[in-house]
């Protein structure tokens, strides 16, 4: 698996410290886990990490953001 990937998995986990009649638990937030994917593209895109000789204008690329966050129906 990526790293990167790794760490964003380790911030979707949820601790629960235990009580007395339970011990402590983990839970995945597989919600939190997709909406932190989906910020990490939309950086990508805005940050231009992807870009090389041509690089699009600052407009297209928060066009590019924002139809991603529309598609996973993130608020820009």
């Amino acid at each position: 698996m990526n790293e990167r990937i790794r760490l964003l998995a380790e911030q979707a986990r949820k601790h629960y410290p235990g009580t007395e009649l339970s011990g402590e638990y983990w839970v995945f937030d597989e919600q939190l886990f997709a909406q932190l994917i989906v910020a990490e593209c939309v950086g990508v895109v805005e940050g231009g990490r992807f870009l090389h000789d041509q690089a699009p204008t600052v407009l297209f690329a928060k066009e590019c953001s924002g139809a991603i966050k529309k598609h996973f129906g993130v608020e820009p």
